[in-house]
């Protein structure tokens, strides 16, 4: 090999040299100024979001025995707390909210309340009553015993936390057509007909259940909104919103999800990755009567094998 070949090759190395070096100086600050905006975007959405339920350490629930999510799904035990100072509050609503990070499916079931199960410890009981017996870990083992479904997560967000979220997600509002006026038990007055409500007015609109269509109503307007603010997340805009979301929702969200894990899980949610969303209510139509017992009152007394093989078919996929 002559002479001048071999400078050309020493050059073309320093060169090679040179760019790995600029290249990893820019990853390093990238890394740098990434984690600084993150935490500024935090800190913002964090002075914003007011006092919550779980603004004060020591209130989450430190006892919670999920098992190790299995081949890439993981379960969330989902459940929206209307406490107002009381010791042994029973939560509002229950979800299970199930994300499959091979496939991307994500999938809601919405457990009615009132369903009469068995209570470990407890005997027979209206579900939410395991809340308020032994918070999130006795509602995983209730729903464990009677569906036979393994619970890995919990997340409990506070009603007062909804509306801030909203907004920040959908300043313009969400589109919903109101069956009917309502006003009963929400502390407001929502009209009838097509319009777009923002995060007070929403949270109203989920939670009224004063008419003949009662809970099922209220569940289904519940799975309606949070379909489409899946929708209004999967825009690339609000990718940059992400840590100012979790800072806004902090105070009203206790959970032993990693804050990784929810950055992944909106990640996807935000660039699209994410299907839409399948779900699924129990009890099933048809698999249950309304029955009154002493002790208890009025609950949904259901066929439990037919709802435990809809549960298991549908979070299994088959």
């Amino acid at each position: 090999m002559n002479e001048g070949k071999k400078v050309r090759i020493r050059i073309v190395k320093r060169r090679v040299v040179r760019w790995k070096r600029v290249f990893s100086l820019l990853l390093v600050i990238g890394i740098v100024f990434g984690s600084l905006y993150s935490f500024i975007q935090y800190r913002q959405g964090l002075a914003i979001s007011g006092k919550g339920l779980f603004s004060q350490e020591g209130k989450e629930f430190k006892q919670f025995k999920g098992s190790f999510p299995n081949n890439g799904k993981i379960n969330v035990l989902l459940l929206g707390s209307d406490s107002r100072g009381e010791k042994h509050s029973r939560t509002d609503s229950i979800l299970i909210a199930q994300y499959n990070s091979k496939t991307k499916k994500p999938k809601i079931v919405s457990l009615m309340r009132d369903m009469y199960v068995n209570i470990p410890g407890h005997g027979h009981q209206k579900l939410n009553a395991a809340y308020a017996f032994g918070g999130p870990e006795l509602l995983r083992k209730t729903i464990k015993y009677n569906f036979n479904v393994d619970i890995n997560y919990y997340a409990i967000v506070d009603f007062k936390g909804f509306s801030k979220v909203v907004d920040a997600i959908a300043p313009e509002g969400i589109k919903v057509d109101v069956p009917h006026e309502m006003s009963s038990g929400i502390d407001m007055t929502i009209p009838k007909g097509k319009q777009y409500l923002h995060g007070d007015k929403l949270l109203g609109y989920v939670r009224f259940r004063h008419d003949e269509s009662s809970d099922f109503g209220r569940v289904q307007r519940q799975q309606e909104v949070v379909l489409k603010l899946k929708d209004k997340v999967a825009n690339i805009d609000n990718i940059m919103k992400i840590p100012k979301l979790l800072g806004i929702m902090d105070p009203y969200l206790d959970t032993n999800l990693s804050t990784k894990s929810m950055m992944l899980l909106a990640k996807d949610a935000v660039t699209g990755n994410m299907k839409d969303v399948q779900s699924l209510r129990l009890p099933l139509d048809g698999s249950f009567e309304n029955k009154t017992y002493s002790g208890v009152g009025m609950v949904l007394d259901i066929d439990l094998d037919k709802n435990k093989e809809a549960l298991q078919e549908f979070l299994n996929d088959k």
